[in-house]
């Protein structure tokens, strides 16, 4: 379905190119990592304050791209200003182990300063933590310290009323006035194993839930999960660094054995009045999210079955805390989870469903549901609501699934199609405020960086966040003139699906040597117009041709797309990556063509060397998982089931059964105190290329987590090096 576009819709994202661009220098390997960011900045965690007058963002220093203040923009006049500086906080001290690893599951280990924060109802202050102690900002700039303790403070949290903060301390919750006092721990046990307000590893790593607690809107109940590791297998983990081995014990749910038992309780502010939430008869299931009713007499709680083909949305009596069944989603492959939940004051709810195929909104009122949007498109997050004027907006694939736009809705007027606000061309992120008055929209194109900026709820922009204007004192100004905007298109599937694929090549006809980036798992979504890596520019300059195909598997294309994967990973997206290394070959520009990926990508690059003998000149593995039973339960039985009772669809996804196979040039990389794709992954395809006599090239990085944060310009002259020799001498 095609949606009309608004005329008062502004053309944001195209590029604004300077009227002089400087002298064109040579892209090099190190500056593409280093600070500014060629990108130019690029805000995080983007807020409105709840009376809508302030824009509050983390905004990264131009002398370290990794390191984060937070700023606010008056809307009113697009005046910005630092709020809090984060090296005036700071205290330097080493992060805990807590906070490091929270800070893996959230995909931001590489991140200084400040990386969250909460703003106050009241719309005067804001909650900040820096360096595990929480601070209070005045929008004057004035900061107080909230807590000053040896241990961390995480998870912190304001309460909708604005009387109090909460976070967790050593595995117990605590609650502190915001008029003053001592904090009072209101949940803990005097337990290693049991924690209170906090996301269990499996809720973080993967179901995106990072949230423990939750307030009730009146700020009289506090919703809290309690995790119990005791069932869970401990298992030792070596952290091989530069300076020593460091042992770790971790409990580490890995497929076909227990999780963490965890139960949802409720509480008042000064600890009185616990009563457990009846969440059903089996414990063995994943509490997946967790909401208050807009009047806080019900709290939802979503419970997803062990072999997630079932979620049922629970409604609880807050004071007795005794459940009933609201709703089901039931799939003969896997249900996905969202944050698509919105309870509205009239007791509707506003949900996503993909019972028709594809993600879709639905209106539950009274038992009964009203489809909101249809087609063969995939809605993708809820972004704000209007209750009054029966008004949503939401991002989604409308138009293309190259292209993520964000759209409003009447979903109270029977029929109305969704409005397009934004331009085509691009890709659209979008956050909003609790009225839906005002829209924060990060845009970007293949030609422009993202751009940050501030809107009305007809999608008229009001004011520039970040412009990042692509203008002479752009970083990214001095490397524009050799700037390669990327092809797109589509290849047809063995299933007569199209998958959508974007090429970006030098100059001339070739031929080109190619490398293969491929990632291939389920919940990505590679293949878009957005602004192109400056990896891959720099990769385009020594002489490389970059392509990228988005298989089966991935999200965002609706179920038919994904489903292809169940109880069969390492099957239809290898078979997709091998059809696009056949259509490179047949490419007159195509010369030849390695295969480069990391995690998911790093195993379907052994997948695809054992598929396909002699088809790729060489073949990178960065972090591969090789043996499934080695990872998780939420993700890897989502997708292949428990490996104790289908055990021939694990050996038959793992990469060590053909490990005998891989015959082209390998290089292995992995960080030696990965704690998501663990080392022995590689150690034991190791062993499996030495019992055969296969040669492979190898990197390790003492003390490197899956992430390996700081060795990029390092992974990079390791993976050129490697190339130089097995493909084409490129230099770096």
């Amino acid at each position: 379905m095609k949606c009309a576009l608004l005329a008062s819709a502004l053309l944001v994202g195209v590029p604004v190119m300077a009227q002089q661009t400087p002298q064109a220098q040579p892209l090099t390997l190190e500056r593409v990592y280093a600070s500014p960011s060629l990108g130019g900045p690029r805000p995080r965690v983007l807020k409105l304050a709840p009376d809508g007058r302030l824009a509050t963002l983390l905004k990264s220093r131009p002398s370290d791209k990794d390191r984060f203040d937070l700023w606010a923009v008056d809307t009113a006049t697009g005046q910005s200003r630092m709020l809090v500086d984060s090296e005036k906080l700071s205290s330097g001290a080493a992060l805990s182990e807590a906070e490091r690893m929270n800070r893996e599951r959230r995909r931001i280990a590489d991140v200084k300063g400040i990386t969250d924060y909460a703003w106050a109802p009241d719309a005067k202050r804001l909650l900040v933590p820096v360096d595990g102690d929480l601070w209070v900002a005045a929008l004057d700039g004035n900061v107080s310290r909230l807590t000053q303790t040896p241990e961390t403070e995480t998870d912190a949290k304001l309460s909708p009323k604005g009387g109090f903060a909460s976070f967790v301390r050593d595995g117990h919750l605590f609650v502190q006035s915001l008029a003053g006092g001592a904090a009072r721990e209101v949940a803990g046990e005097a337990t290693p194993k049991v924690s209170w307000g906090v996301a269990e590893f499996i809720a973080q790593e993967e179901l995106d839930r990072f949230d423990g607690h939750w307030w009730a809107p009146d700020d009289s109940r506090i919703a809290v999960a309690r995790v119990d590791e005791s069932p869970v297998k401990q298992v030792t983990r070596a952290a091989i660094g530069a300076d020593g081995t460091r042992l770790f014990t971790q409990a580490y749910p890995a497929a076909g054995t227990a999780n963490a038992d965890v139960s949802l309780w409720l509480v008042n502010p000064d600890g009185s009045g616990n009563t457990k939430v009846d969440l059903g008869p089996s414990a063995d299931i994943y509490v997946a999210r967790v909401a208050w009713a807009v009047d806080g007499k019900t709290l939802y709680v979503q419970r997803l079955t062990r072999d997630q083909q079932r979620l049922d949305i629970l409604a609880a009596d807050p004071a007795t805390g005794a459940s009933r069944v609201l709703a089901s989603e039931t799939a003969k492959t896997w249900v996905n989870i969202h944050d698509n939940f919105r309870p509205l004051k009239d007791g509707s709810i506003l949900w996503a469903s993909e019972r028709d195929g594809y993600r879709h909104l639905y209106r539950f009122t009274s038992g009964t549901a009203q489809q909101l949007t249809s087609g063969r498109w995939v809605m993708d997050e809820l972004v704000g609501v209007d209750e009054k004027r029966g008004r949503l907006w939401f991002t989604g694939f409308a138009d293309s699934t190259l292209e993520k736009q964000v759209y409003a809705l009447d979903f109270r007027k029977a029929g109305a199609k969704p409005q397009r606000l934004t331009a085509p061309g691009g890709w659209h992120e979008a956050v909003m405020d609790d009225a839906g008055q005002r829209l924060i929209v990060t845009s970007s194109t293949p030609s422009q960086p993202a751009q940050v900026w501030l809107g009305d709820g007809a999608g008229k922009r009001l004011a520039w966040i970040e412009e990042n204007r692509l203008d002479a004192n752009h970083p990214y100004a001095l490397y524009l003139a050799s700037h390669v905007v990327p092809q797109f298109g589509t290849l047809t599937a063995a299933d007569g699906q199209a998958m959508d694929w974007r090429l970006l090549k030098p100059a001339g006809p070739g031929p080109f040597p190619v490398l293969m980036q491929v990632y291939g798992g389920p919940h990505a979504h590679n293949v878009h117009k957005r602004f192109t890596a400056p990896i891959e520019q720099y990769l385009v300059a020594k002489g490389w041709a970059v392509f990228q195909l988005d298989n089966r598997g991935s999200n965002n294309r609706g179920m038919a797309f994904e489903a292809p994967i169940f109880r069969a990973m390492g099957g239809v997206e290898v078979q997709d990556q091998v059809q696009a290394l056949q259509w490179i070959k047949a490419q007159p520009w195509a010369d030849k063509v390695a295969v480069n990926g990391w995690s998911y990508g790093g195993y379907m690059v052994l997948k695809l060397l054992e598929a396909a003998p002699g088809g790729f000149a060489a073949g990178i593995a960065g972090a591969p998982v090789t043996r499934w039973e080695l990872y998780d339960t939420a993700y890897t039985e989502r997708y292949l089931g428990n490996p104790v009772t289908e055990p021939a669809v694990y050996a038959k996804s793992g990469a060590l059964g053909d490990a005998s196979k891989i015959k082209d040039p390998l290089l292995l990389i992995h960080g030696m105190a990965d704690d998501n794709v663990v080392f022995e992954n590689s150690t034991a395809l190791m062993t499996a290329l030495q019992r055969v006599k296969t040669p492979f090239d190898l990197m390790v990085y003492p003390g490197a987590t899956h992430a390996t944060p700081g060795l990029e310009v390092h992974t990079w002259i390791t993976r050129l090096k490697f190339l130089g020799r097995t493909v084409a001498p490129t230099g770096y």
